[in-house]
């Protein structure tokens, strides 16, 4: 009876072998003959090897769970992966779309360009385009990652997969649906999930020779103790198909992609735009990392920074007369004064300005209430006053010029009547920025710019940079760029994408600022910061450094589990069992080890 029970479990046992093992033994026979030897070559061969002996059951085995730990890899790597589907479901598959006198439901397939698009409140707008009618306020999160919803009216631009939140927009079409932001985020953070990363590649190659190496010791190990020293063969082979399956690199192989996917796919889903697990990990070495002044550290834009009206004058009087005459005015300092007018409620436009002229390269003038009124720089006072300006005028325009400002004096020929000085100003997070990212290990950060070094210092000082090159010209900057890398191996550069593309391209890792309003920033920088906005950078940095540790924690303890398992030959203590839960386990590890870069946020 026991005799026909114990070929009864083998013929099951078998059968199992035979249909779950089906797909391994023929991948690994085929590799087998071709001498490519992988995971599948070891596991085949250990498989065989244990039926030869006798050891069904144990083959068995290690086909089932080879089969779970694959489907576990297979599962880890679709976890991983899950935030790219995410940013796939965000873009509705049909618009409200006017034609005519009709408006009719239309698949963004069959959308063209220049067509009309209607969004609801509460509704998700469908394609890339320009508001052409409506004021609402737009959440952007899935695009860029900004958190408080951005007001949209006429000639603003909007993106595919966001939200508009109150009113009815009316959308002209700019791009056909392969061509939105959002496309070509999938696009490129698909391209990039794809790609090898410097330590996959350095596994790839240790694997090659490394499950050789593998065969050979379990070879070994099957056939020394009973050729030399008289051991029981059945035993010895055991052991060396133990060393077969101990050995299957699965772990090692998952331990770098795993990581390197959950990241990319989680800095997406953030705003972030890493385009390669190569920038990944060079964004994680980072020592040095230069900042564009201009539109980087600063909003880009000048603001009326000091208002300082003479006294006697009313500085509401004042503020209108001035933006009144700058109404006339293309200098691009004339909007931050109009927009200051503006802030503070006055009503310049009605103002009537007769015989207004320019004078080149110092200021403007024109009359109000037929009397003349100049705005200008300081110099053009000096010509126009006939006793110049006074001297504790003087010093107040000195101190904020020393503050890195343009100072500008607005009055009649009678005298000064005020005092405006303008300024690009620091964007309000920027210092805090820096104050992180030295917190984080970078040494030295640095601002580039071709303003003065007055302006210059002002600006960097403020911002907590701890280096400032001012008066550089685009080749100063590239020049620069290379330098760093010399001294610092891995130095990155943060700009707009556009005017600083030689800096960008010249740096480790190229990082530009509000890649889903521009295509050149999506597709010349390494990094792209899909909003406008510099604090996501220390976000990038953290989840870069925290993959390279987990990159490195999990091809250490890969390695290490398999050492420790392997040493359990020398005493004959390793079976089939401890091997592939050995192997299943370490694969475990691994992947739940890489998936925890799911929960780094923006914070």
């Amino acid at each position: 009876m026991n005799g026909e029970e114990s070929l009864f479990s083998a013929l099951a046992y078998a059968a199992s072998i035979a249909i779950g093992g089906c797909r391994l033994f023929i991948t690994g026979l085929k590799n087998l003959f071709r001498l490519q030897f992988d995971m599948r070559t070891l596991m085949t061969i250990a498989v065989i090897g244990a039926a030869f002996i006798g050891e069904w059951g144990e083959g068995a085995t290690v086909v089932i769970l080879f089969a779970i730990s694959e489907a576990l890899e297979t599962y880890s790597m679709d976890k991983a992966r899950q935030s790219i589907r995410t940013l796939m479901d965000i873009s509705p598959r049909e618009a409200l779309i006017r034609r005519g006198n009709q408006e009719l439901m239309v698949e963004v397939e069959d959308i063209q360009l220049g067509d009309i698009m209607i969004v609801k409140p509460g509704q998700k707008i469908a394609m890339d385009g320009t508001v052409d009618k409506g004021l609402s306020s737009v959440n952007q999160a899935a695009i860029t990652g900004e958190s408080v919803p951005v007001s949209k009216t006429k000639g603003d631009e909007v993106f595919a997969g966001t939200i508009n939140e109150e009113g009815v927009l009316e959308i002209k079409v700019t791009k056909r649906v392969e061509d939105t932001t959002i496309a070509k985020i999938i696009h490129l953070v698909e391209e990039a999930q794809a790609e090898r990363a410097p330590s996959q590649a350095f596994v790839d190659r240790f694997a090659k020779y490394y499950t050789p190496i593998i065969i050979v010791v379990a070879f070994g190990a099957a056939v020394v103790p009973p050729l030399f020293f008289g051991a029981d063969w059945s035993e010895w082979i055991y052991q060396g198909l133990a060393v077969l399956v101990v050995g299957c690199p699965c772990a090692l192989v998952i331990s770098t992609p795993v990581a390197i996917v959950t990241a990319i796919g989680n800095a997406a889903k953030n705003g972030v735009l890493i385009k390669g697990g190569i920038h990944l990990e060079e964004m994680g070495g980072i020592k040095a990392l230069a900042f564009d002044k201009t539109g980087t550290l600063t909003k880009g834009s000048p603001a009326v920074t000091d208002f300082i009206p003479s006294p006697g004058t009313d500085s509401k009087q004042l503020l209108s007369a001035v933006a009144a005459l700058e109404n006339g005015s293309r200098h691009p300092l004339a909007s931050a004064i109009m927009k200051k007018a503006e802030q503070e409620g006055l009503d310049y436009q009605n103002i009537e300005v007769e015989d207004f002229a320019s004078i080149t390269g110092k200021g403007i003038k024109g009359k109000i209430g037929g009397e003349t009124c100049y705005v200008g720089s300081p110099n053009l006072f000096d010509e126009v006053l006939q006793n110049g300006i006074p001297e504790e005028l003087r010093t107040v325009i000195l101190d904020l010029q020393n503050q890195g400002k343009t100072v500008m004096a607005a009055g009649t020929p009678a005298g000064i009547m005020g005092v405006i000085a303008v300024a690009d100003v620091l964007r309000e997070n920027s210092r805090d920025v820096i104050q992180k990212l030295h917190a984080l290990g970078i040494e030295k950060t640095i601002m580039l710019t071709g303003d003065n070094l007055g302006t210059a210092k002002a600006i960097g000082v403020q911002a907590g940079v701890t280096d400032i090159k001012a008066e550089l010209l685009p080749a100063d900057k590239l020049s620069y760029i290379k330098d760093l890398r010399e001294k610092y191996k891995r130095a990155g550069m943060v700009g707009d994408g556009v005017n600083d593309a030689p800096a960008l391209a010249a740096s480790t890792v190229g990082i530009a600022m509000g890649g889903a309003g521009t295509d050149t920033a999506l597709e010349t920088a390494d990094i792209a910061l899909m909003a406008d906005d510099l604090g996501k950078l220390p976000f990038t940095v953290k989840l870069s450094k925290k993959a390279m540790t987990i990159i490195k924690q999990n091809i250490t303890f890969s390695l290490g589990i398999k050492l420790v398992a392997l040493l359990l030959v020398i005493p004959g203590w390793l079976t089939l069992w401890i091997a592939i839960f050995a192997d299943m386990g370490a694969t475990l590890i691994v992947t739940l080890n890489g998936l925890r870069l799911l929960r780094i946020r923006d914070k």
